[in-house]
């Protein structure tokens, strides 16, 4: 009768966990396998899009933007003018930016994006949409209650401020330039960037200078 070793096996189980990824990531692979090994995709060029759209085309496009628009008010101008031209500049156009219109916060005025139809998102400026942009919750209750949807992402907008709500649609899509944090008259571009949130570019987060709480 073979032995059982309730300590080894534990240690079996752990390592397994901890060297597996987690269930979607196995299907994902699988399938990519077995499109590699059918000739129907190049893993090298799956790995090339990955790191595009992590490195490129992700929400660093989008800081690197709003960066330059609190940097250069000539650029700043451009931008809430002519979203699409503006970021035409730096290379940026893309698909989903064809038609792009800035909205910039203020102590007055604070903007929020959403999609009410599905999920219409300038992915060539901040990447692949969050999930919770595509829930049908967020798309309806971020028009009826917007203060309170934004409250839930932990950011607390004061009643003095009033809160514009933008449909993004395939014909006109938003991106939000947030405030520049207070304490960051020493920082350049890059640095400055570097602060700029996803979710601060779609209006659910307020930024804060380096080591401020929210």
């Amino acid at each position: 009768m073979t032995n059982y070793d309730s300590k080894k096996i534990v240690e079996i189980h752990e390592h397994l966990h901890s060297d597996l990824p987690s269930d979607p990531a196995l299907r994902v692979k699988a399938l990519e396998s077995l499109l590699v090994e059918k000739g129907m995709v190049d893993s090298a060029a799956i790995d090339a899009w990955i790191d595009l759209y992590a490195e490129e085309i992700g929400p660093k496009r989008g800081a690197r933007v709003v960066a330059k628009a609190w940097t250069d008010p000539a650029f700043r101008a451009r931008l809430l003018a002519d979203g699409t031209a503006a970021i035409s500049e730096l290379g940026y156009q893309g698909h989903a930016t064809g038609h792009l219109k800035a909205v910039e916060n203020t102590p007055q005025v604070h903007n929020l994006v959403v999609c009410t139809l599905c999920s219409c998102y300038p992915f060539s400026l901040l990447g692949i949409s969050p999930g919770w942009y595509r829930l049908q919750e967020y798309r309806s209750r971020a028009v009826r209650d917007p203060r309170g949807v934004i409250k839930e992402f932990g950011v607390t907008i004061g009643d003095d401020v009033e809160i514009r709500v933008w449909d993004s649609t395939a014909e006109l899509r938003y991106l939000v330039v947030p405030e520049r944090p207070a304490g960051t008259d020493t920082l350049d571009e890059a640095a400055l960037a570097q602060l700029v949130t996803r979710n601060s570019m779609i209006g659910t987060d307020i930024l804060r200078a380096p080591g401020a709480g929210r």
